[in-house]
């Protein structure tokens, strides 16, 4: 299995950016596929999950900026977000769920998110925003 985000990058204060995360090793629409941020000095957070049948999820700190989608021709998850603050400022990593591939996502985006045991990982992609 691998996961490998790219996109991330500086941007100014209210800039866009769309993150992606390649995958590959399974079976892409089978499971719930979630993005989550970690900034210096921060715990982890989960800022957006879709579940298997299609469900988005979002974070508090998301809703009605960041978009998440899914490519299956592409085995491709996409984070697109707009208004971005300086509190979006953070490694940005994407992650795969095999066994709860419904019900995941609700935890993913909840507090208890930051705990939350995805079975596959990427490596990250930093997303630096600027005033």
């Amino acid at each position: 299995v691998q996961l490998v985000e790219s996109g991330g990058q500086m941007v100014q204060v209210g800039g866009s950016l769309r993150l992606s995360c390649a995958t590959s090793g399974f079976t892409f629409d089978s499971y719930a596929l979630g993005w989550f941020r970690q900034a210096p000095g921060k715990e982890r957070e989960g800022v957006s999950c879709i579940s298997s049948d299609d469900s988005t999820y979002y974070a508090d700190s998301a809703k009605g900026r960041f978009t998440i989608a899914r490519d299956a021709d592409k085995n491709t998850v996409y984070l697109q977000m707009h208004s971005l603050k300086l509190d979006d400022t953070a490694v940005y990593y994407c992650a795969v769920d095999r066994y709860y591939p419904l019900s995941a996502c609700r935890t993913i985006v909840s507090r208890a998110g930051t705990t939350y045991n995805m079975d596959y990982w990427g490596k990250g992609t930093v997303v630096t925003v600027s005033s």
